[in-house]
């Protein structure tokens, strides 16, 4: 749960400076967030969730 709530900030902050930045307008950025939630209640949506948490874990073992 950490790991998605983190995710869906940290996401939300980028989205929030591109379309401030001007790189994304206002129009895809709906539809991106729109294609993200539909896209979670979908069958894959475990696959994806699995996929970013094997992301996040190895990222996590590297030592710096």
């Amino acid at each position: 749960m950490a790991i998605t709530l983190s995710s869906v900030v940290l996401l939300a902050i980028i989205l929030i400076v591109l379309i401030k930045g001007g790189h994304l307008r206002p129009g895809p950025a709906i539809a991106a967030v729109l294609f993200g939630f539909f896209l979670a209640s979908t069958g894959i949506a475990p696959a994806i969730n699995t996929s970013l948490s094997s992301v996040v874990s190895a990222i996590g073992a590297i030592d710096f």
